[in-house]
C-alpha cells in the first residue's frame, strides 16, 4: 500500500490557533473494548473523514469536544519515538443514560470516577499499522509525586492500582503514571464513556461477534448462546464489560474487547458507511458528543489522520495485553494487583518506541501451540498407580516444559488409574486444554469448584510430556492477535 505523503498540507494562516510542536499527524487507533470501543468510535470518525466528505461536519463539531490538558507542566518525559501514541481511556460515566437503560444493562450504582479501560494505541509512521496495547486496570503502579485533585494535598509517589490514578489526579496523573511505567511518550489523550460507545455501535448497524460457547454473566446481564450474533449498543456494552463468564476475569474481558474492536473496525471500513454522508455525520456526532481530548487533538488532526488511514483495514491492526508476571500480587493498602512481566513488557514498549510490529514470528519447532502459556498454569500432580516415583517423574517433566507445578506430588486416592486425567474447574477450561495437549490421550475431567490449580492424576498409560508453548508471544489468556484473525468467517 502506498505510503501517504507526510508533508503538512497547506492550511490557511488565519484562525489557526497555536499548536504544540508535534510530528506529522498520524491515524487514530482503535480502542479497546468496553470503553475501548469508544476508541474505535473515534477511529471511525477519522476513517470517515478520509473519504473526503467530512471537513465541514468535523469542523462544526470540533467546538463540541470537551477539552482537557493532560500534558500541563509535565517535565522529564520519555524521549519521543517514531509514529504516534494515543492514550485511550474509558471511564464508567453514565450521566447521559436514562434510568431504563441503566436498569436494563445493569449500570446501576455510583460511578467510581476511575478508568475502567486503559490502552496505548500506536500508529506507525508510515500509517500502515496500528498496535494496541491494553493495560489492565488492576496493574500494580507507582505514581510520580503529584497533587490530589480533590484535596489539593501534595502526594509523594506511592503504590496504587493503575485505574486509581484518574480518581486521584485526573488525566494528567494518568498520563504521567503510564509514561513512567512504560517509557513511552504519549502524544494525544482521548477519553470516552458508556454513552458514545452504545450510540456508535447502534449508528453503524451493530457489530457481529461469534462464540463457540455460552457466555453468561449475571453482573453485566450478558446472556449469549453459542453462534453468530449481531450486537446492538446495549448488548455490545454488556459483551465488552463482562468479567464473570470464565476464570480469566479482566484478562478474558480484555481479549473479548480487543476482538470486538477489530470487528467494529471491520464493520466501519467494509460496510459502505464511509461513503454515506448522512451515516458519516451521525457516527461523528455519536462519537464526538461524549469524547474528551487534549487541546492539540482537533479538526486538523482528525482530517490529517483520516487521509492517512484511507486504506486502513482490520489486517492493519494488532492487539495485545501487557504480559503479566504475577497474578494476585499483594500490596499493603492497595490490595491484590497484577504485576507486569518486566522483561516481556519491556520488549513490547521498546517495539512501540522503535515503531516495530508487536508480533514475533518464531522459527518452526516441534512444540505444539496452546492458547495459555504453561508458566501461568499451576498444576498439582498425583500418582494414580502403584508405580513408585511416577508422580515425581510427571511433575519434573511438566515443570521442564514450563508448567508451574507444585513440586510436591502426592498419591491419589485411587491407585489403579489406567488413563491419565486432567481435572479442572470449568472456569479454567482453556488452561486445561493447554495442559492436556502436553499429555496426549489424557482425559479432561471438569470438577466444579476445584479452583485455579489444575490436577494431573498420572495413569498407567503415561509415557512422556510433550513440549508445548503459547501460540503467540503474549502470556496467559491474552496475546498478540491481528484484526483480520478474529472474524466470524463464512
Amino acid at each position: 500500500m502506498p505510503t501517504p505523503p507526510r508533508s503538512p498540507r497547506p492550511r490557511p494562516a488565519p484562525q489557526r490557533r497555536p499548536q504544540p510542536q508535534r510530528r506529522a499527524a498520524r491515524p487514530p487507533a482503535r480502542r479497546r473494548p468496553r470503553w475501548a470501543m469508544r476508541a474505535v468510535t473515534t477511529l471511525s470518525v477519522v476513517v470517515l473523514a478520509s473519504a473526503g466528505i467530512g471537513h465541514t461536519v468535523v469542523t462544526s463539531l470540533d467546538a463540541e469536544i470537551d477539552r482537557v490538558d493532560p500534558f500541563r507542566d509535565m517535565k522529564n518525559r520519555p524521549e519521543a519515538g517514531h509514529g504516534m501514541n494515543l492514550l485511550l481511556v474509558g471511564t464508567d460515566g453514565r450521566d447521559k443514560l436514562g434510568a431504563e437503560e441503566r436498569r436494563k444493562y445493569r449500570l446501576g450504582g455510583a460511578p467510581c470516577n476511575c478508568t475502567d479501560t486503559i490502552m496505548i494505541v500506536h500508529i506507525s509512521e508510515d500509517r500502515e499499522r496500528a498496535s494496541v496495547v491494553s493495560l489492565p486496570r488492576d496493574s500494580y503502579a507507582v505514581t510520580p509525586p503529584h497533587h490530589d485533585r480533590v484535596s489539593g494535598k501534595q502526594h509523594h509517589g506511592h503504590p496504587i492500582k493503575l485505574n486509581a490514578a484518574y480518581a486521584e489526579g485526573g488525566p494528567q496523573l494518568t498520563v504521567r503514571t503510564v509514561e513512567r511505567m512504560t517509557g513511552v511518550k504519549i502524544d494525544h489523550y482521548l477519553e470516552v464513556d458508556f454513552t458514545s460507545f452504545m450510540k456508535t455501535v447502534d449508528v453503524v448497524g451493530g457489530v457481529e461477534v461469534c462464540t463457540d460457547r455460552h457466555l453468561k454473566d449475571s453482573h453485566s446481564g450478558l446472556d449469549l448462546p453459542p453462534g453468530r450474533h449481531t450486537l446492538r449498543g446495549g448488548q455490545a456494552l454488556q459483551y465488552v464489560r463482562a468479567r464473570h463468564v470464565d476464570g480469566a476475569s479482566d484478562l478474558g474481558r480484555m481479549q473479548r474487547q480487543q476482538r470486538f474492536m477489530a470487528a467494529l473496525v471491520d464493520r466501519v471500513t467494509s460496510s459502505g458507511i464511509l461513503l454515506n454522508p448522512m451515516k458519516f455525520r451521525d457516527v461523528i456526532r455519536a462519537v464526538l458528543g461524549s469524547v474528551r481530548a487534549d487541546k492539540g487533538f482537533g479538526t486538523d488532526e482528525l482530517l490529517d489522520l483520516g487521509r492517512a488511514m484511507r486504506n486502513f483495514s482490520p489486517s492493519s491492526s494488532e492487539f495485545i495485553t501487557v504480559p503479566i508476571g504475577t497474578m494476585g500480587y499483594p500490596v499493603k493498602g492497595v490490595g491484590s494487583t497484577l504485576k507486569w512481566d518486566a522483561e516481556k513488557s519491556a520488549e513490547i514498549f521498546e517495539a512501540l518506541r522503535r515503531d516495530q510490529p508487536l508480533s514475533v514470528h518464531h522459527p518452526r519447532d516441534a512444540a505444539k501451540r496452546v492458547p495459555v502459556d504453561p508458566k501461568q498454569i499451576r498444576v498439582q500432580v498425583e500418582n494414580g498407580t502403584g508405580t513408585p516415583g511416577l508422580g515425581r517423574r510427571v511433575d519434573a517433566a511438566l515443570a521442564a516444559t514450563g508448567f508451574a507445578t507444585t513440586k510436591a506430588p502426592v498419591n491419589a486416592a485411587q491407585r489403579d488409574v489406567k488413563r491419565t486425567v486432567v481435572a479442572y474447574d470449568p472456569r479454567w477450561d482453556r488452561s486445561a486444554k493447554s495442559l492436556a495437549a502436553a499429555l496426549p490421550g489424557s482425559e479432561l475431567r471438569p470438577v466444579e469448584g476445584q479452583g485455579a490449580t489444575l490436577k494431573v492424576i498420572a495413569g498407567a498409560d503415561f509415557e512422556k510430556v510433550h513440549k508445548v508453548r503459547a501460540e503467540d508471544p503474549g502470556r496467559g489468556e491474552v496475546g498478540v492477535v491481528r484484526g483480520d484473525e478474529v472474524g466470524c468467517g463464512s
